[in-house]
């Protein structure tokens, strides 16, 4: 992958930057030239080797382990990327997960909470101390990964994850409006089914895959390059006249 010189020597926050979709996010910034700070709760091999990877390029890294359900994990989380690589230009909110499939029956308080915990509220956590960070900046960029799920409602038993990335798409909007003044976009990509992650080995069958695949206008479902690449356009465009939007990624399955 050529270096985008946009991203050359920028400071980039990746939240859940270790595995899946997020790995592949991780190693597109580095490619590009970028400085980067990966988040991770469980992934501590694979983060130790995206950073070994970085530095070998010449290029600032750092792993920092974390649990953002926790307001004082994020804000320490913040405190040591600033630390580390000097400053944040870039902040990809990737962090969250389907946890369990869960009927509206079967769908307990407790459950509840914790998907919104790590879907949304962490977001806000990380969002909040990054930033006054941010806005030191000329231009900054926030990328926020929700989900066609947020879009569509998702398949039977994730109510409580596509209700939580439906919140994201409009947490993206409010903070464009509210960050806007102080140079820094906000955005989000809602990818469709993206294949090869352990989101989808987990909670996605191989029929189920197959059938949703087979309704897709290019007939092929993603992979998490095709998210990276997206995320790296919206983070990249500093001059841009993007914010606030979200970037469906979902092969035409979609396109309202």
């Amino acid at each position: 992958m050529k270096s985008n010189t946009k991203l050359t020597g920028k400071n980039v926050l990746i939240t859940a930057g270790a595995q899946g979709i997020g790995e592949s996010i991780t190693k597109h910034f580095i490619d590009s030239g970028a400085n980067v700070a990966i988040h991770y709760f469980s992934s501590a091999d694979t983060a130790n080797e995206l950073t070994a990877y970085a530095t070998s390029k010449g290029q600032k890294a750092v792993a920092i382990s974390g649990d953002l359900t926790k307001e004082a994990d994020a804000n320490a989380l913040v405190d040591k990327t600033v630390k580390a690589l000097g400053g944040l230009d870039i902040l990809i909110n990737n962090a969250g997960s389907l946890v369990a499939r869960k009927l509206l029956s079967e769908l307990e308080a407790e459950f509840w909470h914790k998907v919104m915990d790590i879907n949304l509220t962490s977001m806000l956590y990380v969002t909040r101390a990054a930033a006054p960070y941010l806005a030191k900046n000329e231009t900054s960029s926030i990328v926020n990964l929700a989900s066609l799920a947020g879009r569509k409602g998702g398949h039977p038993g994730s109510l409580a994850y596509a209700t939580s990335k439906g919140a994201i798409l409009t947490l993206t909007r409010a903070l464009s409006t509210e960050l806007g003044p102080n140079g820094t976009r906000v955005n989000a990509v809602a990818p469709g089914l993206i294949l090869g992650t352990s989101f989808h080995n987990t909670h996605t069958t191989k029929e189920s895959a197959a059938e949703t695949t087979a309704g897709i206008p290019i007939q092929r479902a993603g992979n998490a390059a095709d998210v990276a690449r997206a995320v790296i356009y919206l983070a990249s465009e500093y001059d841009g006249f993007i914010t606030g939007a979200t970037l469906d990624i979902n092969g035409g399955v979609y396109n309202m």
